[in-house]
């Protein structure tokens, strides 16, 4: 799930400018894992000898949270509802969540075409014929030529 800003003209290479954003900071975490990963395997297993390749797995991390926070403030304008991070603290699937809005706005969509279609059976059922037979009253009121 990607959430998009608006898109106004231009829409398509806004999307794709925003997609290669999220693509680049989704490829820095992945790295960043990664690390995290390696530098587990050596300080798990320390040795003196392992000193110097644990030193430069640091110094990665640091690079790594510093591409992170630069991706970070290209995306400073995206905001995430807090349901999502419910769903994640849950356990759940955050695309859960769109499907549940998306689901829960078609049954809302339902509920109010059913009433306008109520609305509309009212006024041609109840409203409309009285109108109809004051106006024809009042043109019967007319004297003919």
């Amino acid at each position: 799930m990607r959430p998009w800003p608006e898109a106004g003209r231009g829409g398509a290479a806004a999307a794709m400018a925003m997609a290669e954003k999220f693509d680049s900071l989704e490829e820095h975490l992945e790295k960043f894992v990664e690390n995290i990963r390696q530098l587990g395997i050596i300080v798990s297993d320390f040795q003196p000898s392992s000193q110097t390749g644990l030193n430069q797995k640091l110094n990665f991390m640091v690079t790594g949270l510093q591409d992170i926070d630069k991706c970070r403030q290209q995306l400073h304008d995206i905001s995430v509802p807090l349901e999502v991070f419910e769903y994640i603290d849950q356990g759940r699937n955050p695309q859960l969540y769109t499907k549940e809005c998306l689901e829960r706005a078609l049954a809302k969509n339902e509920q109010v075409k059913g009433k306008i279609d109520t609305m509309k059976f009212e006024t041609i059922t109840f409203v409309l014929p009285s109108a109809w037979s004051q106006r024809a009253m009042e043109a019967q009121a007319f004297p003919q030529p």
